[in-house]
């Protein structure tokens, strides 16, 4: 390598232990969402750090946006640094929200236990590995080019675990990815160290409610059962919409292979009374359930519509309440977002390209993510085409008891950020 090229690759594995540090002290904060906590006590961690390092930092909350609230605000950070002379910015984005870390842990989720050269917890892989990466890349990058042209940004936002609209979509509608502010975006999801992701598929999520009379229950022909009316939709989605699902395959290149098809997840079902908001122990009452509710979460292909993904379940409970006496429902569209895909020859592809083949002596492989993350946002509001996912971490952790982040993979994926910096600062 040339030299100033193999001093920045020297600068990010010396940071080797600062790296470690503060990916545990990231994980050791638990920004779960839902409901949505710790987003500031993170915020002003990196605040700190981001700050010491000559970067000029903001704190933002979105305010009114859904989850928003003074017991859990929606807080994110953008921190720039300005290089010596005018150029194009480059924007890391990382999301600092977290899943509930759920069952079946041999790790304590909150710990950061380092072991075998890997650091274990929830967000570890998804994704403050990632953000951990990021800052390191920049941090020396900084170090070693003092001189560079443009800008550099790092952004730690709010609810992309449920969304993005209290984080990037946010953001995006007050300008701060438009493409007079900002050029290139590379966002580190755990889509593996020698992979750029181009995009993702599309998503519909929609809540559809099926109606009864309610009843005693040990008169139930008196009343009319929502739920059994809900298990109709059930089984006609089994029967034919799911296969039908199946058979439709995807020219993009999504990983895993399972997810080259469309596909519908039943996120949640609710049927009967609401369960109590405080801890109950007594028995329910004997009811005929007269509502049931369910929520969908339908992923589409580049080769289908909005509208034919609406479309088939409207089709589906059209045909359902013709064969069934009684059926009524109601159908509420949550949210949709477009599949999105960023050309090959985008400058930003072309320099983490170059940057994974110095690193690992191979070229990337080029992915499509199964599930969307910010870059929707980035797209659809911001207008930003160029933009990709690249980060540590193994895709298929993401969400999983034991999640972990491998310590050498952080290190090659910051190798690669700092020398796509280069490149896209046109450094030498």
């Amino acid at each position: 390598m040339p030299d100033r090229t193999q001093a920045l690759v020297d600068a990010i594995a010396a940071r080797r232990e600062d790296l470690v540090a503060l990916t545990k002290d990231l994980v050791r904060m638990p920004t779960l969402n839902p409901p949505g906590v710790g987003y500031l006590e993170i915020c002003q961690y990196l605040e700190k750090r981001l700050a010491s390092g000559g970067f000029e930092v903001e704190l933002i909350r979105a305010e009114g946006t859904p989850g928003d609230s003074d017991t859990h605000p929606r807080w994110n950070l953008i921190a720039r640094h300005s290089g010596n002379s005018p150029g194009d910015t480059i924007h890391f984005n990382s999301h600092i929200d977290v899943v509930a870390a759920g069952r079946g842990w041999t790790f304590d989720p909150f710990a950061a236990e380092e072991k075998d050269g890997k650091i274990y917890g929830r967000g570890t892989c998804d994704m403050k590995g990632g953000l951990a990466a990021s800052i390191i890349a920049a941090e020396a990058f900084i170090a070693t080019f003092p001189d560079y042209a443009g800008a550099i940004e790092i952004s730690a936002t709010a609810d992309e675990e449920t969304g993005g609209f209290g984080g990037v979509a946010w953001l995006a509608e007050q300008g701060y990815f438009s493409p007079q502010r900002v050029q290139h975006v590379i966002i580190p999801e755990p889509l593996n160290k020698d992979r750029i992701c181009l995009g993702h598929r599309g998503v519909w999520w929609a809540e559809i409610e099926t109606h009864g009379r309610i009843a005693h229950g040990s008169m139930p022909f008196l009343g009319d059962c929502a739920v059994r009316h809900m298990g109709a939709v059930l089984a006609e989605m089994e029967t034919s919409l799911l296969p039908a699902l199946a058979k439709k395959r995807t020219a993009m290149p999504v990983v895993p292979e399972g997810a080259r098809s469309s596909t519908l997840n039943i996120n949640s079902f609710h049927g009967g009374l609401a369960e109590p908001e405080v801890e109950y122990t007594g028995f329910p009452a004997a009811l005929v359930p007269d509502s049931a509710r369910m929520i969908i979460d339908r992923r589409y292909l580049i080769e289908e519509s909005a509208d034919e993904v609406r479309g088939q379940i409207i089709d589906l409970l059209e045909r359902v309440k013709n064969a069934r006496p009684g059926f009524e429902y109601d159908l509420n569209e949550m949210w949709q977002v477009s599949p999105t895909l960023t050309e090959k020859s985008a400058p930003v592809v072309e320099a983490v390209a170059k940057s994974i083949q110095n690193v690992f002596g191979r070229a990337p492989e080029y992915v499509v993510s199964p599930g969307t993350y910010d870059q929707k946002h980035i797209d659809r509001i911001g207008r930003l085409k160029n933009c990709i996912a690249y980060g540590p971490g193994i895709l298929d952790l993401a969400h999983q008891p034991d999640e972990y982040v491998g310590i050498n993979d952080m290190i090659e994926s910051a190798k690669v950020m700092a020398l796509a910096l280069m490149e896209l600062t046109g450094s030498t």
